[in-house]
């Protein structure tokens, strides 16, 4: 992995998070057997706009059983760093029911790629991640959340006030931590009355 700043790296979150919470527009999503996908056009758009200049390689491509198989690489520049990502993705290859021989091997191998580029535009790039339930989510505490806690606290020892500020603050406590400090908070309570 490569060394980067802390500015960079806080620049690169909150850049996936906004791509990651894109709505995708109805009638770009499709449906195939009962699960849901995106049209290459919409990502590919989305691709430019977010990370223009981003680039794929086919690494490999080869038949395997009854299949069209292909490896490639993304790769794309995001907040001054170059970044790169593999995907593989199969597609079936379809034979003529008679007579034998390929319906259109050459689509087999288009589908086969494109799904692959798909892939990783939604792995790497947070592209459609609402359709394929990728949605980044944050978990750090609002100061809704924090005050929530702080109210909890009211008349707890202040040795113990300070070390779950200080674990506030310093982003240690996260949302589904919450309910549990909350109890540990008020067990803390119960044994302190308790002892008296």
């Amino acid at each position: 992995m490569r060394d980067i700043d802390k500015e960079t790296g806080t620049n690169i979150t909150e850049h996936h998070k906004a791509v990651s919470n894109i709505d995708t527009p109805s009638y770009f999503v499709k449906s195939k057997g009962g699960i849901d996908y995106v049209e290459y056009s919409y990502m590919r758009e989305l691709a430019d706009k977010y990370y223009p200049g981003w680039d794929w390689v086919i690494i490999k491509g080869e038949p395997h059983n009854d299949a069209y198989v292909v490896h490639g690489r993304l790769r794309w520049f995001d907040n001054g760093v170059w970044r790169e990502g593999d995907s593989i993705a199969a597609h079936r290859i379809q034979v003529r029911r008679e007579g034998g021989g390929f319906v259109d091997i050459g689509n087999d191998i288009k589908a086969a790629n494109t799904d692959a580029i798909k892939k990783a535009f939604n792995m790497y790039l947070n592209i459609a991640d609402d359709v394929y339930r990728n949605r980044i989510v944050d978990l750090s505490l609002t100061d809704e959340d924090k005050e929530t806690i702080r109210n909890s606290m009211e008349g707890l020892d202040s040795e113990w006030v300070s070390k779950i500020e200080g674990s506030m603050e310093r982003g240690e406590i996260e949302k589904p931590d919450m309910d549990r400090i909350i109890e540990r908070i008020k067990s803390i309570k119960e044994e302190g009355e308790n002892n008296e």
